[in-house]
């Protein structure tokens, strides 16, 4: 099943970023792309998960196009069916790391599952404020927090920042297992070609171009 197509996508800001862009995104597949600081691929991330409008080209998500919906079709799609992980958590720091996930589960009329939570080893931190928790527990929460809302494309962007490599390898499994038991998809920016190759398809971003690289 089709869950993302791109095509010919192209984007501008004081120099041309990339273009004719295109790539496609199947249920249980997971796709990497990496390329040099200021390639554009986390801006090509961005396009792909409808925060920011290509200059050239159009995004289809579930077969719809995204600069054709409605803004209440978009924020329903923002809020049920896509999941976005950034390097920086974006969590609420007035709030325990349960609270947050509370939050991501009413918003979507989900469960916690304590199980993701010992697969990330944050279940005994979970009552703990977000300021006193380590850069790689808020990863961790964060995480938590977007896979409790059951998204059904994950975009991730550099997840492994904050965290050592056995842990980083078990966050990926995480996602891994997750986009196999949910029919879902994901695309990972990372600069870890070591773990880009994990992915089923890897792309680089250079000399304006897409290079297919799996």
């Amino acid at each position: 099943m089709n869950l993302l197509s791109a095509k010919n996508l192209s984007h501008t800001f004081e120099y041309q970023l990339f273009s004719n862009v295109s790539l496609e995104l199947q249920a249980k597949e997971s796709i990497a792309i990496i390329g040099t600081s200021g390639s554009g691929k986390s801006t090509l991330l961005n396009i792909l998960s409808t925060l920011l409008k290509p200059i050239e080209g159009s995004v289809s998500i579930f077969g719809e196009d995204v600069l054709k919906m409605s803004k209440k079709r978009l924020a329903q799609i923002k809020r049920d069916e896509l999941g976005l992980v950034f390097q920086s958590h974006y969590l609420f720091k007035g709030f325990s790391a349960l609270e947050n996930l509370e939050v991501a589960a009413m918003l979507s009329n989900q469960n916690i599952d304590d199980e993701l939570l010992k697969k990330l080893n944050i279940l005994e931190a979970i009552n703990q404020k977000v300021t006193e928790l380590s850069g790689g527990q808020q990863q961790r929460v964060s995480i938590a927090r977007v896979l409790t809302k059951k998204p059904r494309i994950l975009f991730v962007d550099e997840p492994t920042g904050n965290l050592d490599k056995s842990t980083a390898n078990d966050v990926m499994n995480i996602f891994f297992e997750y986009i196999d038991k949910n029919n879902a998809g994901m695309i990972l920016v990372t600069h870890d070609e070591e773990l880009a190759h994990r992915c089923h398809k890897v792309y680089r971003v250079h000399n304006k171009e897409l290079e297919v690289l799996k």
